[in-house]
């Protein structure tokens, strides 16, 4: 029996890595994907991977720190799909620089990335979840909200931040049954790393903080993702799990 049967996922950042790796997960437990980001041709990529399982996948192109871009993707979605019971904000960027090097712009793009756009998203499909008597929204944190490492100021700053949206919204819709989950990677195999990929000695200090002895495979965040939004997770909320290969128990 598959665990999402029917129930209509939104995710953001889907067109790569960790959200693709989610939304094919979920895809495979029967849900409908709503699959949200800014490359029209990625997305398209993504969902034709997907239907070739057997599944439903809608591309929805916007910009998730843009008000106005978020209203029109919840027309949309909703025209679509007729409802939402799932919303994974995975859309995301880290600039790794030192602070006295951050220009205004490049802080604010961070910190809408990471943090405004969870909030425009969840403002606008939070009520179409109460609607249905049941919610799971999963939030992308980091390990980077628990540690920190130089030049991440502006991405801990707004991982950080997003742990605490996390805890207060899980709160707020305990009482409507949607839970809030919050998800705290750690390196995984993805384009957001390959700055460090990329270069044999960052690579090597990386591996040797992780006491499992290498990166995290992309759907092993979507096993864990599946999970969290099945009925079996009804009890997890408020709370952030930590997929580290046991780099925050160092």
């Amino acid at each position: 029996m598959k665990t999402l049967e029917n129930k209509v996922a939104v995710i953001t950042g889907a067109s790569r890595g960790l959200g693709k790796a989610m939304a094919i997960a979920l895809a495979s437990q029967g849900a409908h994907i709503a699959l949200v980001a800014r490359d029209t041709e990625a997305l398209t990529s993504v969902a034709t991977e997907i239907r070739a399982l057997g599944a439903t996948a809608e591309i929805f192109t916007a910009d998730v720190t843009d008000e106005a871009s978020v209203a029109a993707l919840e027309t949309a979605v909703i025209a679509r799909f007729g409802k939402v019971q799932i919303l994974i904000n995975n859309a995301g960027m880290n600039l790794r620089k030192k602070i006295h090097e951050f220009s205004l712009e490049e802080w604010m793009r961070v910190t809408n990335t990471n943090l405004t756009s969870v909030f425009l998203m969840c403002r606008a499909f939070v009520p179409h979840m109460k609607d249905q008597g049941y919610g799971r929204i999963i939030n992308m944190t980091s390990i980077m909200a628990h540690v920190s490492l130089p030049e991440r100021t502006a991405y801990s700053s707004t991982k950080a931040a997003l742990l605490g949206l996390t805890k207060s919204l899980a709160m707020e819709l305990a009482p409507d049954n949607i839970t809030v989950v919050g998800i705290s990677p750690g390196p995984f195999l993805t384009e957001m790393n390959l700055a460090i990929l990329d270069d044999p000695q960052k690579n090597a200090l990386f591996i040797s903080k992780i006491p499992i002895g290498r990166w995290g495979q992309p759907d092993e965040i979507g096993s864990l993702a599946a999970y969290i939004c099945s009925d079996a997770a009804g009890f997890i909320t408020g709370t952030d799990i930590l997929i580290d290969g046991g780099w925050c128990a160092t």
